[in-house]
């Protein structure tokens, strides 16, 4: 039988305010364990939540940025179940009335758009951490408990693993550009769960859901996927049932493996929290966060097209991240000419953020530098050769270009007569050369320019080179 795949993904995205959702404990990762705990975090008798202003405007911008309508009144709810790494036993989230609902995406998959909607946004606090590993019981660190989380929810929309990881690279892209999370998966602020199910082609209801749980790179989330589709399938071709279940993906034995048994709703117990008053947001508060939005990466992707006259893939990379885009951006305007600033922030940047494992913030050889290396080469200062070694001079030692190439000796020889001289030289001792090229053989001009720039040590000018060798030989 012919199975169609229905897939529905939902992010956790932890949200860069300075603190907690509910009190005043920093947020910041990696510290010390249980440095960043209070009576609201432990959930003491008497401690009473109150509300992060920031964590709100965040929320709002993730909603306007997925074309979400934002509600005006919200309400946070009591999520009841057995969390170990929650004290109070419960967390706070919102559930029939969450501030952010009924947006969408659009993703292109083999060159094809499709929307893909989403449910809804709303905010929670993240649990804590158990430390398995560092002694005879499970350890507790307080320190992530109430960390602001937005979950964004899609719609079953989804038909194949390709898909999913689609929608979950552009939104990533999405929640960056508008800086409500740095989406780091490696430290868990960005998240994913994703449910699938399998049902005959052309039937309507949908099948028995399985979730995948806490996934935190976009590659393992294809790959469980995938697994989970054969899974699926052969349970079904051969008369089985699906059990709704939560599963654990293993990167290392590419399988998935039982947590649980998938609950439904109702057994979260949710009711409204006493604790918390209605979420109220005006629309003069809304339409303040819609007027301070950035550039939205669909936006910048057409203009920089059409304003910079880039090729999609070209396009694709440098809106990539909005650190990047603004890099781009910065060089582009400063040298006057975007494909040359195009050819080397993708070439020559992107190589040394790889071989450096760092963000582009903190290079040496800041967009301003780069732009006035360009200038240098443009106007034939120095060569592009020479450009390659004052780029990395740059890096190493966190000097400007112009003082660099003073100190490296790598200013272009351009003197006519200077290189005049220096041709006939090269001429005198070459002349089968000479006699080969008169007769028509052009190609010797490469001969001829390399060994000038031999000569020179590498500085004279190609340009002026070539001019030299037609007017001396014709």
């Amino acid at each position: 039988m012919q199975y169609e795949v229905v897939i529905g993904l939902e992010i956790h995205a932890q949200l860069k305010t300075e603190t907690k959702i509910f009190c005043g404990c920093k947020t910041s990762f990696g510290d010390t364990a249980n440095s960043h705990g209070c009576p609201v975090c432990l959930g003491l008798p008497g401690a009473l939540p109150a509300m992060n202003r920031q964590a709100v405007e965040m929320a709002v911008r993730a909603g306007l940025a997925t074309d979400c309508e934002i509600r005006d009144k919200s309400i946070f709810a009591r999520k009841n179940y057995f969390y170990p790494d929650l004290p109070k036993g419960y967390q706070i989230s919102q559930y029939d009335q969450p501030i952010c609902e009924g947006g969408h995406l659009d993703i292109e998959v083999n060159g094809e758009t499709k929307r893909l909607g989403v449910t809804r946004i709303h905010l929670e606090e993240d649990a804590g951490k158990l430390v398995h590993d560092q002694d005879i019981d499970s350890l507790f660190d307080v320190n992530r408990c109430g960390t602001p989380l937005i979950e964004i929810v899609s719609e079953p929309d989804m038909r194949s693993p390709q898909e999913a990881y689609a929608y979950l690279t552009k939104m990533k892209k999405i929640i960056q550009y508008i800086d409500v999370s740095d989406c780091n998966m490696e430290e868990g602020s960005f998240r994913c769960d994703a449910n699938i199910s399998l049902r005959p082609f052309g039937q309507a209801k949908l099948g028995t859901k399985r979730e995948l749980k806490n996934m935190n790179s976009f590659s393992n989330v294809v790959k469980a996927l995938e697994y989970e589709i054969e899974v699926q399938r052969d349970i079904l071709d051969n008369g089985g049932k699906i059990i709704q279940e939560t599963l654990l993906w293993d990167p290392n034995k590419n399988a998935t493996s039982s947590m649980r048994t998938k609950e439904d709703a109702h057994d979260y117990r949710y009711f409204p929290d006493p604790d918390l008053v209605p979420l109220m947001v005006p629309d003069s508060m809304i339409e303040s966060i819609r007027n301070s939005m950035p550039e939205l990466p669909v936006a910048k992707e057409i203009r920089f097209a059409k304003e910079y006259n880039l090729d999609s893939e070209a396009v694709m990379i440098l809106t990539d991240s909005i650190t990047l885009a603004n890099y781009f951006e910065t060089v582009a305007k400063e040298c006057g000419d975007s494909k040359m600033a195009a050819s080397w922030v993708m070439g020559d940047i992107l190589r040394i953020l790889k071989e450096k494992q760092c963000d582009i913030t903190d290079l040496k050889i800041r967009a301003t530098r780069l732009a006035d290396l360009l200038k240098l080469i443009k106007t034939d200062k120095i060569s592009a050769s020479a450009g390659k070694k004052v780029f990395n001079a740059i890096e190493e030692q966190d000097k400007e270009p112009s003082v660099l190439v003073d100190e490296l000796g790598l200013a272009q020889v351009s003197d006519t007569g200077a290189l005049e001289a220096v041709m006939v030289k090269i001429f005198a001792e070459n002349p089968s050369e000479v006699e080969r090229f008169k007769g028509g053989d052009k190609k010797l001009t490469a001969f001829f320019v390399g060994q000038a720039m031999k000569a020179t040590q590498g500085k004279a000018n190609p340009k002026e080179i070539n001019a030299i060798i037609g007017k001396l030989l014709g």
